[in-house]
């Protein structure tokens, strides 16, 4: 089917609309509407005349429009106050400056539907930072009638995270579609917590899509996730669900991820815990004044659950070597580290001002190692009020537990 077979049906073409639910209120809270056309062959996805760049943008616009309008009738018809997010090409919106798209939630709002209820989840934004800009400005229109606005982040890549913050928008779209048959690789964990800072910094809400199985939607609920969206809650479909459709399955699951996240932070506590009071006995015994010896015997005191210890000064210059065991199981010195300074690191500062008041140590969240490229902890303890010992965790050790 090309493009003029697709124009030339407009009477067959209809939005289909997936629910997407909420955890606040574990419920429904909108539908993403989704094109689709009657052929021989039964409905079928419009995704590859929207994707086409061969195609006129006028013909996209026309049943890009035909799409929305229709979709507004049926949530009239309806009459709820749930949202309705529209799909918006970067792209097209560019073409004729987003006024097709203003033109119609004029008339939207004329009917009856309020600018709060729609939301324009914006895609293909990979372009010139002049583009960019005059993206930015439609957007910004948008939002100042009320209108929310949707960016896509697709991947488990960096790429494109400056470009969302440029862009502002409401909500972050994060797919979690490609890693349906797959753990979670170290970097997409990264992207996650930028994306997540990214929110909190801007006051985006975090929506996951492509959730087809429990395992997703506890990553996405463990990774700050508001709204879910995915075949596990339902495909696109030509009707509408009861609101609390879903209610009694997300009280059910969550309470499960409840008590397994409680389960997990009293461990990482009482791991804390051991560490304090353990450390607290082998530096009590040790006499030494060698920076170097204090750090060995700390990191040989606890076994597997080290790989690496270093100490600091309170302005994050490191007075030691690494303490490090290599692949063979064996310890050695790396004397090539001491003089640097850490104090760059994100929350180094914050957690030296915490121990040096509360004299505990502290754990630090789960991150990618710079050397080694595997996830690990780090747990940090005043030696006395100037330096601090910093003893890196492997990832295996905390596995073991279940304290990752």
């Amino acid at each position: 089917m090309d493009a003029l077979d697709v124009m030339g049906k407009k009477e067959e073409i209809f939005p289909y609309f997936q629910p997407i639910v909420s955890a606040d209120k574990q419920q429904i809270i909108g539908y993403e509407v989704l094109g689709r056309i009657n052929t021989e062959e039964g409905m079928k996805s419009l995704g590859f005349f929207f994707q086409d760049q061969s195609i006129p943008e006028e013909y996209i616009l026309e049943i890009d429009t035909h799409i929305r309008d229709c979709a507004i009738d049926l949530f009239l018809e309806r009459g709820t106050g749930q949202s309705v997010f529209f799909n918006a090409s970067a792209r097209h919106l560019l073409f004729d400056h987003g006024e097709t798209l203003t033109h119609s939630l004029e008339e939207y709002f004329n009917k009856g539907i309020a600018y709060e209820q729609i939301v324009i989840e914006v895609s293909d934004y990979d372009i010139a930072d002049e583009s960019l800009q005059k993206l930015q400005h439609i957007l910004t229109y948008y939002k100042s009638l009320g209108v929310q606005v949707a960016i896509s982040h697709a991947g488990n890549t960096m790429s494109n995270i400056e470009k969302i913050a440029i862009l502002n928008p409401n909500i972050i779209k994060v797919g979690l579609l490609n890693l349906k048959d797959k753990g979670m690789p170290p970097e997409y964990r990264e992207v996650l917590y930028a994306l997540s800072m990214l929110g909190r910094k801007i006051g985006a809400t975090l929506l996951f899509e492509g959730i087809e199985a429990i395992g997703q939607l506890k990553y996405a609920w463990e990774n700050g996730g508001r709204y879910y969206q995915g075949h596990y809650f339902g495909k696109p479909e030509a009707e509408f669900h009861d609101v609390n459709k879903y209610r009694a399955l997300l009280t059910k699951e969550f309470q499960h991820f409840i008590t397994h996240e409680r389960k997990r932070l009293l461990s990482l506590y009482e791991l804390s815990q051991n560490f304090n009071r353990h450390l607290q006995q082998q530096l009590k015994r040790n006499k030494q004044h060698d920076w170097n010896t204090i750090v060995s015997e700390a990191a040989h005191s606890l076994g597997n659950a080290c790989f690496r210890g270093y100490i600091c000064d309170e302005d994050g210059h490191q007075v030691s070597a690494n303490y490090y065991r290599n692949g063979d199981g064996n310890w050695e010195f790396q004397p090539e580290y001491e003089g640097d300074n850490w104090s760059w690191r994100p929350y180094f500062l914050e957690n030296i001002v915490r121990m040096k008041h509360d004299q505990v140590g502290i754990l630090s969240d789960l991150y990618s190692d710079i050397e080694t490229n595997e996830l690990i902890r780090t747990y940090s303890y005043p030696i006395n009020e100037s330096y601090y010992l910093f003893l890196d965790i492997p990832y295996l050790y905390l596995y073991e537990r279940d304290d990752y």
